[in-house]
């Protein structure tokens, strides 16, 4: 199986380089005319440094076909970083090559800027002018930070509910969008809504999977916050398949991997360093703010063992314990602990994509555990809490998705033994459209006395949670739409909860 994931790696690098090689640039440089407007899924930045960011867009006058509208060519487009909204003061500008490859997207890795500071941008193509977006770099290394606001955002998907949530994101003053998954969902579903997925079919090829990035990216909720802040992305199963793991193998899945990674990366504010190979794409990586935040992002699907005992939610079984099982492969974990013990930041934010506090979903005597998080792979697990509590890093907080539900969670070194010590907090966020059966929330809120570590649950409303980071201590809005299914909804927030600087554990203040 490894030959042929190197076959087909090496296969689609050869194949691309073949491909621009013979493609020519738009003959006049600057002016290609555009049937309709070739911004019509917006811009985004990301992946912020204290000298740089990464400036996206994609240019797509027909977004809802394969090629995005766009004839076999390479053509042109300038961008520029301003100080100010009105795009005047000009700091850094250039021009970059959109490629039919990569379904004519841009991706700029500006650096040279000033650290800590605010910037404007916005790209031409011909006389075609984007949307502005707004950015920020991170502090430089070392320097003190007053503050840190951002949001935590994962699974939305298209069909069930409007994306209200990211148009009360971009009214607010955030530094930081941080999203843990589930950007687009592959399958077929149409819902109720008017909103049923392109194609109708559902994806497996690489023209699907841009067609329904396309349609995501269409929505202008989602277009605003991006252009309202920097984001820092991840990816869990449904940008490629529900469920998938490291070892699903088989060569008609690597060829979808390979398909769905690469349009992952064709949508998403990622530096060019990172473009996918084949089935295969480095996405964990840490970015570091001041000496008040460093944020270590995981993935933990490429590297994953399968999920144990048959998947689902059973009793644990014997597998789930063995230590090989491994959520982010051997070079991730170290990658993970080696940064952490070297950390200087006043607080170690891990954002990574499932519910790593144990969570029992059967009320009274025995227990039964979903499969396809942290609790399928225990030993990793408590790996991770041990070196924790052993190592003490300033502050650990995970930051989870994916369950579609928000949760406070104290991580303990024992989840069997309440008294065990509290060495960090876990925070989810609820998604930002995806539903959750009422038969699982009737269990989760059944089993809360079995789960004493469990300080918030809510997952029968979506919506979105807010954190303002300050040396002091780490604030959590726990926000909720009242209707998803409103375009127009309302977001109220419900609790908040403060993590003091060296107390582990969450308490509740509002």
């Amino acid at each position: 199986m490894l030959n042929r994931r190197r076959f087909l790696t090496i296969t689609s690098g050869l194949a691309g380089a073949a491909l621009a090689s013979q493609l020519p640039v738009a003959r006049a440089f600057g002016t290609p005319a555009f049937a309709n407007y070739p911004f019509s899924l917006g811009v985004a930045s990301g992946d912020p440094l204290p000298d740089g960011v990464v400036l996206w867009t994609r240019l797509a006058p027909d977004p809802f076909t394969p090629d995005g509208g766009m004839p076999h060519y390479q053509f042109p487009v300038q961008w520029k970083v301003c100080n100010d909204e009105a795009m005047t003061e000009v700091v850094r500008e250039g021009t970059a090559l959109a490629t039919p490859e990569y379904a004519h997207s841009v991706h700029v890795d500006v650096r040279g800027l000033r650290p800590d500071r605010w910037y404007y941008y916005q790209f031409r193509a011909g006389s075609e002018l984007s949307p502005v977006g707004r950015t920020r770099t991170a502090p430089a290394p070392g320097t003190a930070s007053g503050s840190l606001v951002f949001t935590m955002a994962s699974c939305q998907n298209f069909p069930a509910g409007y994306f209200a949530a990211y148009r009360h994101m971009a009214e607010r003053d955030l530094d930081l969008v941080v999203h843990l998954g589930d950007y687009i969902y592959e399958g077929p579903a149409q819902g109720s809504l008017g909103r049923g997925h392109l194609p109708a079919k559902g994806c497996q090829t690489l023209e699907d999977y841009r067609i329904r990035y396309a349609q995501y990216k269409s929505d202008a909720d989602l277009q605003a916050a991006h252009a309202a802040a920097p984001w820092l992305v991840s990816l869990d199963d449904h940008e490629v398949q529900n469920n998938w793991t490291g070892t699903d193998t088989d060569e008609s899945f690597l060829r979808r991997r390979a398909a769905a990674l690469q349009a992952y990366y064709e949508n998403q504010p990622v530096r060019l360093s990172s473009p996918p190979q084949g089935p295969d794409m480095v996405l964990y990586r840490r970015l570091t703010f001041g000496d008040l935040a460093s944020f270590s992002v995981l993935d933990t699907r490429q590297y994953r063992s399968d999920q144990p005992c048959g998947g689902g939610i059973k009793p644990r079984c014997a597998e789930a314990l063995d230590p090989a099982q491994t959520m982010t492969g051997p070079e991730q974990e170290r990658w993970l602990l080696e940064g952490l013990d070297a950390s200087t930041a006043r607080w170690n934010l891990i954002a990574q994509q499932t519910i790593m506090a144990e969570l029992d979903f059967l009320a009274g005597p025995g227990e039964e555990y979903q499969t396809d998080n942290w609790a399928g792979y225990v030993a990793a697990r408590e790996r991770i809490l041990s070196f924790l509590h052993q190592r003490r890093p300033a502050n650990p907080v995970v930051l989870s998705g994916d369950i579609h539900a928000t949760f406070v969670n104290d991580l303990k070194l024992n989840f069997a033994d309440p008294a065990s010590p509290t060495i960090g907090t876990e925070l989810i966020c609820t998604s930002i459209t995806s539903g959750k059966p009422d038969h699982l929330n009737d269990r989760i809120e059944a089993a809360r006395g079995d789960n004493p570590h469990v300080k918030f649950y809510n997952g029968r409303q979506r919506g979105y949670v807010r954190c303002e980071v300050t040396a002091q201590e780490l604030r959590s809005d726990l926000l909720f739409l009242d209707d998803v299914t409103d375009p127009d909804s309302a977001v109220r927030t419900q609790a908040t909860y403060v993590v003091e600087s060296g107390r582990p554990g969450a308490e509740q203040v509002a």
